[in-house]
C-alpha cells in the first residue's frame, strides 16, 4: 500500500509505476498494490492530471483511479505501508496508533543501494513545486529499490 496525503499524486503515482514496472517483470500476480491517502480531503477524486499526463509520458496507465483514505484494515490487510515522506508517516501512525508489525517503510528507503543524492529521504512533493517529472523519477527509483527488495 502505498500511501501520500491526498492519494491524487505521489502515492496513485507510485501505485501505477509500481504496477508497471511488476507486469514488466512478469511478476503482476504476485504483488497485491494499491494506495490511499492519509487524509479525507481528496476522497473520491481522480489522479491529479499533471501526474496523469507524467505517467502517461512513461507509458504508464491509470485508469480508474478514485482517492480513498487509508484505515486500520488496510494496515492489517498489507504486509508493507509505504509512505512517500515523514509527515506521511506522522500522519498515518495517528490513524493506526503504532506500527507494531514494522510494515511502514518511506520509498526511498529503498533507493539505498543506488548512488542517488536522497535515498532514504522524502519523495518530492509536485502539488508545490510542480515537477512532476522530477517526482516520477523519484518513485520510479524507490519502485524499481522496493522490487529488488523483494527479490524480483
Amino acid at each position: 500500500m502505498f500511501v501520500c496525503h491526498g492519494n491524487i499524486c505521489r502515492s496513485p503515482m507510485a501505485e501505477f509505476v509500481m504496477k508497471h514496472l511488476a507486469q514488466k517483470e512478469s511478476v503482476a500476480s504476485a504483488l497485491h498494490i494499491e494506495s490511499s491517502a492519509t487524509s479525507r480531503e481528496e476522497i473520491g477524486n481522480g489522479i491529479f492530471p499533471q501526474a496523469a499526463y507524467t505517467l502517461s509520458k512513461h507509458g504508464v496507465g491509470c485508469d480508474g483511479h478514485c482517492a480513498r483514505q487509508f484505515s486500520v484494515n488496510d494496515y492489517n490487510n498489507f504486509d508493507m505501508v509505504i509512505v512517500m515522506e515523514d509527515y506521511n508517516k506522522r500522519n498515518l501512525m495517528r490513524l493506526i496508533g503504532c506500527d507494531c508489525e514494522n510494515k511502514v517503510w518511506k520509498l526511498l528507503d529503498f533507493a539505498k543501494s543506488e548512488p542517488y543524492p536522497c535515498a532514504g529521504e522524502d519523495i518530492s512533493d509536485p502539488w508545490y513545486h510542480g515537477d512532476f517529472d522530477k517526482t516520477y523519477k523519484e518513485i520510479e527509483l524507490g519502485c524499481k529499490g522496493l522490487l529488488r527488495f523483494l527479490g524480483y
